[in-house]
């Protein structure tokens, strides 16, 4: 069976339970899932229960998609996503991402929780994404025709600057600090060493993750516009002398949930 009808079928799953197409994408990394639940919800359905869309299998993904009203706007909320490491190819981490620009969703705000190279940062941090480095060895983007998916798109401005710049502005209105920089995305699931991130910040690199860039690079592909924020859950590793954990990790994402379900609430009635 080709993309296109895999697509439509997992379309179809969701289509009747839906009365407005949604508009926004937004991808929910760990720990920050439960921002779904301030959505004004349409419905709901687990990632498994949609036809060739693969269950999430990381902790505190609760791997469901979230359909409602926030802000004014119609959202297709992703509460977790599929991971590399979980042994997941790229094509089938896009998957979800095609599906739901098949359904209407024209601009992706993909969020993560990310360890801080740039040390300047501190745990807690909202780090604006400008760009990114694909240390993942693997891309969604192949020269199959049945991918549906452009190859070779253009990356000079994959991270709209019109987004940025809504995004900073409503950081402002929020009381809320926002930082900025590149992330670069490892495909895990072990922590990186510290002569790993002394050459990610030689690289170019204020943070790093072992997410979002497959589902950007499909964004890309797609079309969309995409907005990206990364949370700083901890330093990595050689900055501090101590252990890095995914515990740590967890916490300190739900902690900070709240700043960041302010600041996506604020950036998404603006647009």
């Amino acid at each position: 069976m080709s993309l296109k009808d895999r697509i439509s079928e997992a379309a179809a799953a969701i289509q009747p339970h839906l009365t407005h197409k949604p508009t926004i994408a937004l991808i929910l990394g760990s720990g920050l899932g439960g921002i779904a639940e301030s959505i004004n919800e349409e419905f709901s359905i687990d990632f498994e229960s949609i036809p060739y869309v693969k269950a999430a299998g990381a902790p505190c993904h609760a791997g469901r998609f979230v359909f409602g009203e926030s802000g004014g706007q119609q959202l297709a909320c992703m509460q977790g996503r599929l991971h590399a490491y979980e042994g997941n190819t790229p094509e089938e981490i896009a998957f979800p991402l095609q599906l739901l620009h098949a359904l209407g969703a024209k601009r992706l705000i993909v969020t993560n929780a990310a360890g801080g190279i740039n040390l300047s940062f501190a745990v807690g941090d909202i780090m604006l994404i400008t760009d990114h480095i694909n240390l993942t060895g693997a891309t969604p983007l192949t020269l199959d025709e049945d991918n549906g998916l452009t190859i070779f798109p253009d990356m000079s401005h994959v991270y709209s600057s019109s987004l940025q710049k809504l995004a900073f502005q409503a950081a402002e209105r929020c009381g809320l600090q926002l930082e900025q920089g590149v992330y670069l995305g490892v495909r895990g699931p072990s922590f990186e060493t510290p002569a790993e991130v002394r050459a990610f910040r030689t690289l170019g690199a204020d943070a790093v993750g072992m997410s979002t860039i497959f589902e950007v690079l499909a964004a890309a592909s797609l079309g969309m516009d995409v907005l990206g924020l990364s949370l700083i859950t901890n330093m990595a590793a050689g900055i501090f002398d101590q252990p890095i954990t995914s515990e740590e990790v967890l916490e300190t994402s739900m902690v900070a949930a709240v700043r960041i379900e302010t600041l996506l609430r604020e950036i998404v009635s603006c647009l």
